[in-house]
């Protein structure tokens, strides 16, 4: 696997399809994706002040959109931090394996949408930090 970074996470803007009665984005897999999505799911109802994610993928790539509302996603590789602020459905942003990733100050009422490019699987994710610096092969020993 490519030793990903914070940088190979980036914002893709989808297609906007403007109506007078609203807009509708669409999402065509590889013509929009680096990725087949394979799996969609969403977090809604989330309470103010908490945060999800906080975990990192061994195999999965991961497209995350604030389909309502917004919030940020703190993204690490062991070396490099980054935040981006989510807060437009037609804008989500990729994050490829090997990225620790932690969604933040969600705003009242925001949908985070996700798409993954694999089933869900325990054994993909890393949960432990400790254990993702091993997985990055970067000493643990240096913080």
């Amino acid at each position: 696997m490519k030793r990903t970074t914070v940088y190979d996470c980036h914002i893709i803007e989808l297609p906007r399809i403007s109506f007078r009665a609203g807009n509708i984005s669409i999402v065509e897999g590889l013509k929009n994706l680096p990725f087949k999505p394979i799996r969609i799911f969403y977090i809604y109802d989330i309470p103010a002040g908490e945060s999800r994610g906080a975990h990192a993928h061994r195999e999965c790539h991961q497209f995350i959109i604030a389909a309502s509302g917004s919030f940020e996603v703190s993204m690490d590789d062991g070396v490099n931090k980054k935040t981006v602020n989510l807060n437009r459905p037609f804008y989500g942003l990729y994050i490829p394996p090997g990225i620790w990733a932690n969604e933040l100050n969600f705003s009242s009422g925001s949908v985070c949408l996700v798409l993954a490019s694999n089933k869900y699987n325990e054994a993909d994710y890393i949960r432990d930090y400790d254990e993702f610096r091993k997985f990055k092969n970067i000493n643990t020993s240096i913080i």
